[in-house]
């Protein structure tokens, strides 16, 4: 995957950016309907206003409950008082590869030195309990890659997290959380916290004052392989969130390296089986800079667009059809599902429907909770839905 381009269009009015918040927070809306509703829609301000009728058009079994605008101000406002900024996808300070990645995070908050995003990234990542070996070839490889020119990545966590944000405050370091942007976790760490939220970077999903539950912390590790170029393990057992992260890294394309431990250390299992999968062996800083050079070294390329699985939707590649799908085609489109996953091309040739229609039922569908989205074009009806 090459670099992507670091020029981005113009910031967003202040009416579509809290427009943009709002939608994001509204219920039922994730990232991937949130893109297929600007898809759709042309603007959060549109979408908010069209979204009602589309989940009743889909079945209405999930109310529409927009995000009020009193919410979304107070939210920008608490944001505010943290010292922290709303940062939407496109805009300057979203990181250009993270906006790259299939369904993007819409917006993130960022507190800290914002153009430090535009700098080539690489995430490091491992055990909580981490060894004294692995924190200090952490620290190296932070030292080094630093040097070099490179931002470290990490999720704030106790052990190899740590020791890799620690290494590079001075060079540049990205504190990803699963949290609030001010929610410090773990406790220890809360001068680290203040350290990088003044000399580096904090970067939240999440709204002020979030604590993270169990579920958010896959969700952050998304975005710390999402806005770099490549992910290095340090140490990892079988059962590891930073093997989480490295799967994410190889399903956005992006680069994995993991170093090599004893076989008889738990914490090296997860690693060495990164290795025997095809990972790349760091050693040092200089296999992950030489690895990345052809990549880096290229002519920049615009990053695509979002990927909502909604190619060419409303596109010149295919004509507009007349008019709104109606009842009797919403019908056929829901006897094409079934709870198994089915990719949305097969969808459309069973149906015999334009792909536009099909792609704007799926989506009313969606936003009445009939279906879900599986990631790689797969849509399932949601357990106990009948055809």
């Amino acid at each position: 995957m090459a670099a992507p381009d670091t020029t981005g269009p113009a910031p967003l009015t202040a009416s579509e950016r809290l427009s943009r918040l709002r939608l994001i927070r509204s219920r039922n809306i994730g990232p991937a309907t949130f893109w297929a509703l600007l898809d759709h829609c042309g603007s959060a301000e549109d979408a908010l206003e069209a979204l009602p009728e589309l989940a009743r058009r889909g079945g209405h079994l999930y109310r529409a409950q927009l995000c009020p605008v009193a919410d979304a101000e107070a939210e920008m406002a608490a944001a505010a008082r943290t010292g922290a900024t709303l940062a939407t996808c496109g805009e300057p300070g979203y990181p250009p590869w993270l906006a790259a990645v299939d369904a993007p995070p819409p917006l993130i908050y960022v507190k800290g030195v914002a153009e430090i995003v535009e700098k080539p990234i690489v995430a490091i990542v491992g055990s909580r309990n981490g060894s004294a070996i692995g924190r200090k070839l952490t620290r190296q490889l932070a030292l080094d890659l630093g040097a070099e020119g490179f931002v470290i990545a990490s999720g704030l966590a106790r052990g190899i997290d740590t020791a890799a944000h620690r290494a590079a405050l001075d060079t540049g370091t990205i504190a990803v959380l699963a949290g609030g942007i001010d929610n410090i976790y773990p406790p220890e760490n809360a001068d680290l916290h203040a350290a990088i939220g003044e000399r580096g970077l904090l970067v939240s999903e999440r709204p002020p004052g979030f604590r993270p539950r169990g579920q958010d912390f896959p969700r952050r590790n998304r975005l710390i392989s999402g806005m770099a170029a490549a992910v290095i393990v340090v140490e990892a057992a079988q059962r590891s969130g930073s093997l989480i992260t490295a799967r994410f890294a190889g399903e956005q394309g992006r680069e994995v390296f993991a170093v090599p431990g004893n076989p008889l250390d738990p914490r090296a299992a997860g690693t060495n089986r990164l290795l025997r999968d095809g990972a790349g062996l760091a050693t040092s800083a200089e296999d992950v800079v030489s690895a990345l050079a052809p990549i880096l070294g290229r002519r920049p390329e615009a990053p695509p667009a979002p990927d909502t699985g909604m190619d060419d939707l409303f596109g010149a590649a295919e004509p507009p059809e007349p008019g709104e799908p109606g009842e009797s085609d919403r019908d056929r489109v829901v006897a094409c599902l079934s709870v198994a996953p089915v990719d949305i091309d097969e969808v459309v040739r069973s149906s015999g429907l334009a792909v536009r229609h099909v792609h704007a039922i799926l989506l009313e569908l969606e936003l009445a909770g009939r279906i879900e989205r599986h990631g790689r074009q797969l849509v399932s009806l949601r357990a106990g839905e009948k055809a």
